[in-house]
């Protein structure tokens, strides 16, 4: 039996005002495993998140804000009566066993396919098809595939309003079901990151063109969901390495510094990085974390394959504040307890992690009780 450890991932902390447990975030990973029809959470998911409650702050799966904001089957909304009433299972069990919990919110933008959007062409801030991009469509019964998407239209100034007003709404209904706070989803090729991105973007009004017009739509949904819940319980996650479903931009390192810069001034509670988390994935560069950390300097979460020692030296750097973990997660329900105590951690198993049942979701053991299964 090893000795624990009680270095800086393990140490209780706070978000604005907010006690934390520790420093280790769960990070949110789309999981499918909502309740047809309407796409509503269920008591399955108040079990999955409640067993990993130890984790610092739990970040939902990414969450529907609208009926047209949706990009894969199965995925949860937050903006019916019903699916708020789903999210209150999930964040009554989540805070019985002390944990925090915040709603990421999502509009997918080109990211989808007709078959989320009442048979139209989904909406973007220019009618460009990303190249090499699928969405996973599946039936009642939880057959999919993957498909590919097709060429957006290009939003009216109405359509933004309309988006940035579904925003601010799913934000309230987020903390009428219970959550701490919300993270509005500013990266990975969805519609806030495609404003953002030259090669995704390429209107001629207010919203395209120069970094301010490119960063306008972002800035607008944040002051909208302050002005809804609290500058204090908002977070914003972006990824500015993060270049699949065709988001390779050549200028926008410089906008996701200058839209930190904007955040800070705004007093946001966290700024959420995405980091690239597959084997050849592009390292971020140390000048890279130092500029963002001099233009942003409330709590900044890292996620992207950190491990207990990563994760030690990027706090101790004071160039994050929290960690996110991602798929050890997913097999690891106790994983705080696994990395303070250098247990090993268990894998996953790669074919039930979208859509299904509690196998692969919510019956992996925690260690001690993987210990008794083998003895």
């Amino acid at each position: 039996m090893t000795t624990p450890t009680t270095p800086t991932l393990f140490a209780p902390t706070s978000l604005q005002g907010l006690p934390l447990a520790n420093k280790v975030v769960m990070a949110p990973m789309t999981r499918a495993r909502t309740s047809q029809p309407g796409n509503v959470p269920n008591v399955m998911m108040a079990n999955y998140y409640a067993q990993r409650a130890s984790a610092g702050l739990i970040i939902t799966e990414a969450t529907q804000i609208s009926d047209d904001s949706q990009g894969y089957s199965f995925t949860p909304g937050v903006y019916t009566p019903e699916q708020v009433t789903g999210w209150q299972q999930v964040t009554r069990a989540v805070h019985a066993q002390g944990g925090r919990i915040f709603n990421q919110l999502w509009h997918v933008g080109r990211v989808s396919h007709p078959t989320f959007q009442n048979g139209k062409a989904p909406m973007a801030p220019s009618a460009i098809k990303p190249v090499e991009t699928q969405v996973w469509i599946a039936d009642e019964e939880g057959q999919g595939q993957m498909v590919d998407c097709i060429e957006p239209r290009e939003m009216t100034q109405a359509d933004i309003r309309r988006v940035v007003t579904d925003f601010a709404r799913a934000a309230r209904q987020a903390m009428a079901a219970g959550f701490d706070g919300v993270e509005i989803h500013g990266g990975n090729g969805y519609l806030i990151d495609q404003f953002l991105r030259t090669n995704s973007n390429v209107r001629n009004d207010a919203y395209g063109g120069s970094r301010d017009n490119r960063m306008r739509f972002l800035l607008e949904v944040v002051d909208a969901v302050i002005d809804a819940i609290g500058a204090d319980k908002v977070g914003v996650r972006l990824a500015p390495f993060v270049t699949f479903k065709d988001m390779d931009c050549p200028d926008i390192v410089p906008i996701i510094l200058e839209s930190a810069r904007h955040l800070q001034a705004r007093n946001v509670a966290y700024l959420h990085l995405s980091e690239a988390d597959w084997d050849d994935a592009p390292t971020i560069p140390l000048s890279f974390r130092q500029a963002l950390r001099a233009v942003f300097t409330n709590t900044i979460i890292v996620a992207g394959r950190y491990d207990t020692g990563r994760a030690e030296q990027i706090l101790t750097q004071g160039l994050a504040d929290l960690v996110a973990f991602g798929r050890p997660f997913i097999a690891n329900p106790d994983l705080v307890t696994r990395l303070k105590h250098q247990n090993p951690l268990a894998g996953l198993d790669p074919s039930t992690l979208f859509g299904g049942t509690e196998k692969g979701y919510s019956n992996y053991p925690t260690y001690s009780e993987s210990s008794q299964l083998t003895v």
